[in-house]
């Protein structure tokens, strides 16, 4: 036996190579895939202490209606029975009319509860995201209807159309697993 390293053919030269570049290219294409699945997914979402009801959310989304809607945070609701944001504050009464409320699809339901607290729930088949009832609870309320882009709707862009022309940088992508964004607390 001779200590000397055996000689490769032309062709087993070419075979060996032809497996190293198949290897190479394998790992890097499962090294693509496994950095992929670690990226974190994200969603559009609007943040609340940022909005300031502008409107655009109803017209510049891709989808009509938007996907964005005008939705309760509970915790913060006093189930008024003068809720501005389910009347509009010139008003000849406070009766459930048509002229008197806030929104113009008729989004809101009130029922009454007991004296003096009625349940407000948004059907968000009606709700266009235009943020009306939003700014009139900001603005005369305690700030409980808040607007969020629902994701069960969103067909999350890869740029957002409302981001585009949201005049307060409210809408930015947040992690999938933490998708709806609340008020600030404090």
């Amino acid at each position: 036996m001779s200590d000397e390293p055996r000689k490769l053919t032309r062709r087993e030269l070419l075979v060996e190579a032809v497996r190293g570049v198949g290897l190479l290219a394998a790992s890097a294409l499962l090294g693509g895939l496994v950095s992929r699945t670690q990226a974190q997914e994200t969603v559009w979402q609007i943040d609340p202490d940022k909005c300031t009801q502008c409107g655009r959310c109803a017209t510049a989304c891709v989808l009509n209606p938007s996907a964005v809607k005008s939705v309760h945070e509970y915790a913060m609701c006093g189930y008024c029975e003068l809720c501005f944001g389910y009347l509009a504050d010139q008003r000849p009464d406070d009766s459930e009319a048509a002229e008197n409320q806030r929104c113009p699809t008729g989004a809101i339901r009130r029922s009454f509860v007991e004296d003096p607290y009625y349940q407000y729930v948004i059907d968000e088949s009606k709700c266009i995201g235009c943020g009306v009832c939003v700014k009139g609870c900001q603005t005369f309320g305690n700030g409980s209807l808040i607007l969020q882009i629902r994701h069960d709707r969103c067909l999350n862009c890869n740029q957002c159309a409302i981001a585009d022309v949201c005049p307060s940088n409210a809408i930015s992508r947040v992690p999938a697993d933490k998708p709806y964004l609340l008020r600030a607390k404090g």
